[in-house]
């Protein structure tokens, strides 16, 4: 791993002796962290990719901080992880979907446009029109476990919707 041996040295002492030793930071890094702790995952991994490059490193060094100041953190972990974690921060954030009508049985038309309409403030028309030019945006802004059960209601009477 390649390091400046400042950001790793003296971190395999107790969190309480190295907090005594040091002095107050400044006002600039005090602002510095103000910042950074606003800072999406995202953002964070931005930031320590730009970092990384900056200081010619390819791995990040030990994150005793992560670890509670106990010095046995997570030494020669690959920035790859740090891409993977804002990944997983994108999918865990979706909360709200859409839901698509993709396709339907036409025997089954007429349930369908009163399926539609029994979770749509639609009327007739515009229930029946929205079937008609399927494909077509059903709902927006529904919540996972609603979507789920409106799914369930649409299949059970021949209709093919998926959740986005």
């Amino acid at each position: 791993m390649k390091s400046n041996g400042a950001l790793s040295r003296g971190f395999s002492q107790p969190a309480e002796k190295n907090e005594e030793e040091r002095k107050p930071p400044s006002e600039h890094v005090s602002g510095l962290v103000d910042e950074i702790a606003g800072l999406t995952l995202t953002e964070v991994a931005d930031l320590t990719y730009v970092l990384m490059k900056k200081k010619g490193m390819t791995e990040l060094p030990v994150l005793w901080i992560m670890n509670g100041g106990g010095g046995a953190g997570f030494a020669g972990m690959p920035m790859k992880a740090s891409a993977a974690a804002s990944k997983e921060e994108k999918k865990a954030e979706k909360t709200v979907f859409e839901l698509k009508l993709e396709s339907y049985e036409a025997a089954s038309k007429i349930k369908i446009i009163k399926e539609v309409r029994s979770f749509t403030n639609l009327g007739l028309k515009e229930a029946k029109d929205l079937v008609e030019k399927t494909p077509s945006l059903l709902k927006a802004g529904v919540s996972k476990e609603e979507a789920e059960k409106i799914i369930e209601k649409m299949k059970a009477v021949g209709a093919k919707v998926v959740m986005e």
